[in-house]
This record gives structure tokens, C-alpha cells and sequence, in this order.
């Protein structure tokens, strides 16, 4: 049987990459330009630098790909982009030159959506096994995806607001920790005790998630201890706020494992890289006999290996755009 090589771009955000996949399960050659360094002056990322970021450094960093490899774009069997959801700008750049190589080369265009492709990153950890349950938290997303099958996508639960990575991002800033404050607040909550009294979020029966209540909570506790002079303890802040996080996010998606009957869980996105949610969902699938998979920490954050590895059972499904294929800042995985 033929070997089948994508070749991904992904350029959502602030992460300029290119990648090649072989069968959608092995990584031959990623490359990835963070522009952490740049955004951290702002204290988050600023959308028209974003896009200028990916104009400078997308040639640069394709022509870096496959030489890490040792191929050429005629090697490849398609190109996969990522065409939403995420910052228009930075996704337009990355969808024209997706375009572009697809043209020259005579390429398929495999259209991806960004969460398929933190969900496909498991797949180069391991084949993934069906059904399964993917728990996608990020810092745009919260969503819990029932998949019965490669390229079949049921939501059944998502964020009505912030999402998870949006909300430690906001507590970061709040008590003054450096742009991107999520693995701070992370490795704090492991130095802290969590002895600030916070409430749990949207704690229904329901299996959607609503994080701007708990982050209100933060602001007012903050505030309030500011007006009584009193120090902010920002490790014990930071393990009361996670613990809260960690309890409701996990409660709902072993309800969700439960009601589906699902022996199957993978976690998707850049908050799957957050120490104490990998430990209470190792330990609670454990118990329960759940089989539990977390993606490497580099492919936790955007990457074009994840969509190179999404594109190929899009390409195996027939799922082929032309170039008429447009950027969406928002779109439903479907």
C-alpha cells in the first residue's frame, strides 16, 4: 500500500509552522515559529502583528520543512491548511500560500478545521480508538466531541463564554504574571494551598462550561483584598483557582465518559500541556478503567503536525477544497 505524505500548514494565531505526515500518524519534519517573544510586550497577542509575523516568516519557514526532510512538494500527496476557526489575518496567510502550492503543484487542498486538528495530534501518539470522548481545552476552546468514528464530530458540551486557556490567561494578568500566564498559574498551583474560597462555574448537569464567572470571582476577591491592604497570596490564589478549574472539568467529562459509555478519552489543546489536569484525569480514568491519552507537550500548542495529521483522513474521506477556499474566524466542526 502506498505511503501517503501531507504536507500541513497552520498559521491560526501566533504560531507560524509547516509540517509532513506520513498515513497521519508519523511526523517526518515539523517546523514551528513562535512569536511568544513579541506578543509578551502586550500581554497578549495583537492581531495585525500576528499577520505581519506570518507574511515575514511563511516561505521561510515551508523552505526550512522540507529540507529538514529531504523532500520536495512533489513528493507530497496534498496540502492541508488550517482555514478556521482563529485570527482572520493570520489564517488568510497561511490559506493563500496553502492555496498557492496547491496550484503550482498540482496538489489536493485538504481544507482542516483547527480543533480536528488538536484532536488528530493524538493520532501520532497513538492510533486512535473508537468510540472515544475528546476533551478540547484551549485558550479559545472548551468543548467535549464524541466521535464514533475517523471525521464523524458530535459537540456535545462547549464553553457559553470564556474558554478555559482564555480564563487562566485573564487570572494571570490579574495578579500581574507575565503574557502567556497559564503555565505559571499551573506551577504555583502546585507551590500553593488552595485556601481562597472560590465558587465552581456552571455546575449543572449539563455538559457545557462557563469560566467568566470564575474569573468575575478573582477580579472581586483581588479587589477586595486590595481595599483591605491585605498581601494577594498568589500561589494560593493560584491553587484555588486551578483546583476549581481541575474539579469541574473533570466531573464533566467522566459524567460524559459514563452517560456514552465510552472507554475511550484523549484531551486536545494547549491546556492539555496544565500539570494538575493531566494528574487528576490520569488518576480518575484509572479507577475507572478508562483508557486516557494526552498529547506530547509540542503538540499540545498549535502546530502543523496536528493538521497535517487531520488532513490525511480528510484527504482518505475525499474531503478536497478548491481555490475558491476562504478563511473563517469562527466555524463549527463538523
Amino acid at each position: 500500500m502506498k505511503d501517503i505524505y501531507i504536507f500541513g500548514i497552520e498559521s491560526s494565531c501566533d504560531e507560524t509552522s509547516c509540517s509532513i505526515v506520513k498515513n497521519g500518524k508519523e511526523e517526518i519534519s515539523t517546523v514551528v515559529s513562535s512569536q511568544i517573544s513579541i506578543h509578551k510586550h502586550y500581554g497578549g497577542v495583537v492581531p495585525e502583528i500576528a499577520s505581519r509575523e506570518h507574511v515575514k516568516n511563511i516561505t521561510l519557514v515551508i523552505e526550512e520543512c522540507l529540507e529538514k526532510a529531504k523532500m520536495k512538494l512533489e513528493d507530497m500527496d496534498a496540502i492541508a491548511i488550517t482555514y478556521g476557526p482563529g485570527l482572520i489575518g493570520s489564517l488568510l496567510v497561511g490559506v493563500e500560500a496553502a492555496k498557492t502550492l496547491s496550484y503550482l503543484f498540482q496538489k489536493p487542498l485538504i481544507p482542516v478545521h483547527h480543533i480536528s486538528g488538536h484532536i488528530y495530534a493524538n493520532n501520532l501518539v497513538e492510533e486512535m480508538k473508537f468510540p472515544l470522548l475528546a476533551l478540547v481545552i484551549s485558550g479559545g476552546h472548551t468543548e467535549l466531541i464524541y466521535m464514533k468514528d475517523h471525521y464523524s464530530f458530535e459537540k456535545i458540551g462547549a464553553t457559553l463564554d470564556d474558554a478555559v486557556g482564555e480564563c487562566y490567561d485573564k487570572v494571570a494578568r490579574i495578579i500581574d504574571v507575565p503574557y502567556p500566564g497559564g503555565p505559571t498559574i499551573d506551577r504555583w498551583a502546585h507551590e500553593g494551598s488552595p485556601s481562597y474560597k472560590l465558587p465552581i462555574p456552571l455546575n449543572d448537569e449539563s455538559f457545557n462550561f462557563s469560566f467568566s464567572g470564575l474569573k468575575s470571582a478573582v477580579i472581586n476577591l483581588v479587589h477586595n483584598e486590595k481595599q483591605r491592604n491585605q498581601e494577594i497570596r498568589k500561589k494560593d490564589l493560584a491553587a484555588s483557582f486551578q483546583n476549581v478549574v481541575i474539579e469541574i472539568i473533570t466531573k464533566k467529562t467522566m459524567k460524559a465518559l459514563q452517560e456514552r459509555k465510552v472507554s475511550n478519552l484523549i484531551v486536545a489543546g494547549g491546556v492539555a500541556a496544565n500539570k494538575g489536569i493531566r494528574e487528576k484525569l490520569t488518576e480518575l480514568c484509572q479507577q475507572e478503567n478508562i483508557h486516557c491519552v494526552f498529547p506530547p507537550l509540542n503538540y499540545c500548542t498549535d502546530n502543523a503536525a496536528m493538521i497535517a495529521a487531520s488532513g490525511y483522513f480528510a484527504y482518505k474521506k475525499n474531503r478536497i477544497a478548491n481555490l475558491e477556499l476562504n478563511s473563517k474566524s469562527s466555524d463549527v466542526l463538523n
